[in-house]
């Protein structure tokens, strides 16, 4: 009895796709679990002993290095009368710049130049001090918590007070906890004067109309 080749090679496409379905639904169950299993390795729903976690996660950015440097290892709040600030107005507020200059003369401030800054300056404040200058900057920032100090190329111990928009008075006297008779405290993020890189520029604001 002869065969109707039309049939048998019905057949055997039949067998090709079935065992070609059995073959994809396998390695599709492999992936599913695969992927469920590395899924719970990565939310820590399962542990595998012999993998380093460190390694299996992505890894966390580099810390970055803080630029504020360090008081001086001992170094006591300088004496005010011993202190030199230069007070800038870097807002759009008439007489800011003086009215501040005044407040820190009566608290025994030495007073510098009283000026106008070339640039607006957001923030409350900045205080520009030089590698000599660094307890004088920490002394001047208890009058003012929230300045943000910055180093610049200045060869003496000058400081430079520029007021920022948000700016509003010198902090209460008796609110101030910088002592005279102990050292600076060290800022947690703060870094030492020998472990960060000189700057190259002094920035300290050009003198325009007196404010």
């Amino acid at each position: 009895m002869s065969t109707d080749p039309e049939r048998g090679r019905t057949l055997r496409r039949r067998h090709m796709h079935e065992r070609q379905a059995v073959v994809f639904g396998v390695l599709l169950a492999a992936l599913a679990v695969i992927g469920l299993g590395a899924a719970a390795v990565y939310t820590d729903s399962i542990d595998v002993p012999f993998m380093n976690k460190a390694i299996a996660r992505e890894p966390s950015a580099s810390p970055t290095r803080s630029t504020v440097v360090c008081p001086p290892e001992g170094a006591k709040p300088v004496k005010y009368s011993k202190m030199k600030v230069n007070v800038y107005n870097g807002t759009s507020t008439a007489g800011l710049a003086g009215r501040t200059a005044a407040d820190l003369k009566d608290r025994g401030f030495k007073i510098g130049v009283t000026t106008n800054s070339p640039a607006r300056v957001t923030g409350v404040a900045l205080i520009n001090f030089g590698s000599k200058g660094i307890a004088q900057a920490y002394t001047l920032q208890a009058q003012v918590p929230q300045a943000t100090l910055v180093r610049d190329a200045r060869s003496d111990s000058s400081v430079d007070l520029t007021l920022g928009a948000d700016f509003t008075e010198l902090a209460d006297q008796d609110k101030i906890t910088l002592d005279a008779s102990q050292p600076i405290p060290q800022p947690a993020s703060c870094t030492p004067l020998s472990e960060l890189a000189a700057p190259t520029t002094a920035s300290t604001p050009k003198a325009t109309s007196k404010k």
